[in-house]
This record gives structure tokens, C-alpha cells and sequence, in this order.
């Protein structure tokens, strides 16, 4: 899994996506960064993303975006964890 230290993402290219809940977002996030929830991204990540595409997936506490990014790679997605957020 890779992984990135939030304060170093300003360095990297690529799009930043909040996976965790709407109502949890619009309280707290990244103003850089695009919400899309965890379970919708899951279940359709085709829908959302391209392979050929470097993603940094975050969230307030870093737990649901170790998940996803779990999964998004296990399905060949290029994503990246942003911790420390």
C-alpha cells in the first residue's frame, strides 16, 4: 500500500477524494478535495475512477481510507493513502 503523509500532498499530482459520509464532510474536509462516499465508491469504482489515473484517498480518521484504498488497489487502481489528516 502506499502512502503519504497529509501535509506532503501539496508535492504529488493527482486527485484528492474524501471518501468518508456527506454530513461529515460538509463538517470537516480538505477544500481541495472531492467527496465520494466509501460504500458508493465500492461498489461502482469504475464509475468514479480510471486506471490509468493516480488517486489520494483520504478521511478524517484514516480508517475508512485504508479500507478503500485496500480494495481499490486489490481491483488495480493506482491509489495512494493520505494519512495524518
Amino acid at each position: 500500500m502506499k502512502v503519504i503523509e497529509y501535509e506532503n500532498y501539496e508535492s504529488y499530482l493527482g486527485k484528492l477524494i474524501d471518501v468518508q459520509h456527506p454530513l461529515d464532510y460538509e463538517e470537516f474536509h480538505d477544500p481541495r478535495s472531492k467527496n465520494i462516499y466509501a460504500d458508493k465508491l465500492l461498489l461502482n469504482p469504475g464509475l468514479y475512477l480510471k486506471k490509468n489515473e493516480t488517486y489520494y484517498i483520504m478521511c478524517r480518521k484514516g480508517t475508512l481510507s485504508r479500507k478503500v484504498v485496500r480494495m481499490l488497489t486489490f481491483y488495480g487502481y493506482d491509489v495512494v493513502l493520505v494519512k495524518n489528516f
